[in-house]
Order: C-alpha cells, then sequence, then structure tokens
C-alpha cells in the first residue's frame, strides 16, 4: 500500500535514539523529506549516511530539546530548508531515574517533564501555523503506555506520559477542523538503550538482560519487546493520509489485552 509519503516533509527530534533513526530509515525510505534533530552533531553525522537519501532530502540539526528557543530555531530551520512542513514527529524523551516518592528530588522530576511534556508542546507550538495555512498536515508523539498504566516508582516518567497524552487530546480537537490529524504512540518496552538503562534501573546487576526483559515482557502476549521498526511503521500509519479521519487517538504497542 502506497502511503503517499513521498517528499513529504517530515520534521522528527530525537531522530539519532532507537526509536528515532528507525522512524528516520522508514521515512526515508518512503522518500520523505527529512528535518532531524539531535543533541550532537557527530550522533547526525552517523546517522544520515545511513539513510540511503539524497542529500536534497535531508537536514541535520543540532537541538537540545529542553530549550524552547532551539526547538524553535529547528521548526524555523526546516521550513526555511525545505519551504514547508507537513509532518511533525515529538519523539525526544526521558526515562528518568526509578524513585519512590519519598526520595524523589523536584529537579528530576522538573527534567522528565520539560522533555516529555514541554519539549512536543513547543514542537507542536511552533509548526502548528505551517500546518494550518495548509490547511493539512499530520502530529505524531511518541508517548508510552504508561500514558494509561501506572508503575511503581517511575512517577515521575509515568505522570509525564499521562499529561503528553492528554496535551496531545486537546491539540487534536483543536486543529482537526482545520484539517491536521493529531495522535500519540504508546509503546510498552521497546528492544533500545533506553530499556536497557529501565532494566538496570530497576535490578541493577541481579539479572542478566535476557532475564530483565523476561520479566518485563511478562504482561505482553508475545513475551518480547516491541522492535523499533515496529514503532516506525506505526508512526508511518498514523502520519499518513490512510488515517486522515483519525485523531485524538492513542495507537497501543504492547501486546497486552487492553483493559483500558
Amino acid at each position: 500500500m502506497d502511503l503517499n509519503l513521498k517528499d513529504k516533509v517530515v520534521i522528527l527530534t530525537g531522530a539519532t535514539g532507537g526509536i528515532g533513526s528507525a522512524i528516520a530509515r522508514a521515512f526515508a525510505a518512503e522518500g520523505a523529506k527529512l528535518a532531524i534533530s539531535s543533541t550532537r552533531q557527530e550522533k547526525l553525522d552517523k546517522l544520515i549516511p545511513t539513510l540511503g537519501i539524497d542529500e536534497d532530502h535531508v537536514r541535520g540539526f543540532v537541538c537540545d530539546a529542553t530549550k524552547e528557543e532551539q526547538v524553535k530555531a529547528f521548526v524555523d530551520g526546516a521550513k526555511e530548508a525545505f519551504g514547508t512542513i507537513d509532518i511533525v514527529i515529538a519523539n525526544a524523551g526521558y526515562e528518568g531515574k526509578m524513585s519512590p516518592i519519598a526520595a524523589q528530588s523536584t529537579e528530576e522530576f522538573a527534567k522528565v517533564y520539560t522533555l516529555n511534556v514541554y519539549s512536543p508542546m513547543w514542537l507542536m507550538k511552533y509548526a502548528a501555523p505551517t500546518l494550518q495555512e495548509k490547511k493539512h498536515g499530520s502530529i505524531v508523539v511518541l508517548a508510552s503506555a504508561g500514558s494509561y498504566t501506572p508503575t511503581a516508582l517511575m512517577g515521575a516518567y509515568v505522570s509525564s506520559k499521562y499529561a503528553v497524552a492528554g496535551l496531545t487530546k486537546c491539540i487534536a480537537q483543536e486543529l482537526m477542523p482545520e484539517g491536521i490529524t493529531c495522535n500519540y504512540i504508546c509503546p510498552g518496552p521497546v528492544d533500545t538503550d533506553m530499556m536497557r538503562r529501565i532494566e538496570h534501573d530497576a535490578v541493577g546487576d541481579t539479572m542478566t538482560h535476557e532475564e530483565a526483559m523476561a520479566m518485563f515482557a511478562g504482561t505482553a502476549l508475545d513475551k518480547r519487546y516491541a522492535t523499533p521498526e515496529e514503532v516506525a511503521n506505526a508512526v508511518l500509519v498514523m502520519s499518513s493520509d490512510i488515517t486522515a479521519h483519525t485523531t485524538g487517538m492513542g495507537f497501543n504497542l504492547d501486546a497486552i489485552v487492553p483493559a483500558h
């Protein structure tokens, strides 16, 4: 099925992480034009040659997504480079540190919220006017199964994902009358470096990776982590006109029988 993404201009934060790089490769394979951001130029220099697309189809931007002015500069630079924006992917995120509430620091809580809630808000704030001018476009936010499933010791991360899901639903209500969809993806555990950090935070060196993975994936019907490519495929579908009549929806990628 042709998703009609060829030459669509996509802006993507957190492009050099496990999920981000899979999303970038998936859009590149569809022939999209990519404006991608990362915290360091060397990460972009490593990723861009692997995308298999012409130089005129990709631009890399160094952007600290916790800084509003840098997010704005990224959006402005992407539009200047390609003339427009069609698809907005808010992918940058941070898992935080597992901690009981009595030991939780305000600084760590704020760090999680800045990247998981404020950063997507800023990205949508500065990209929305271009989509509104066109009366067409799509926004996809990387949320989490944590957007609907509470987890002990992960109050900062989980509550931030509840928050970004609510934010996305509100913006969906606002923008759909202008032809712009706004949805969010909710993966469970994904086979990335972030999940390795969560494993270590939870069990330290008391389990092997395989044992920790079995524990974390135990509630999934297929007893495994999602792959970054599976997340990327969901992003493609929710970015395309195939889902032009779908907005404010959380796309669950957890292989769990829903109780929600």
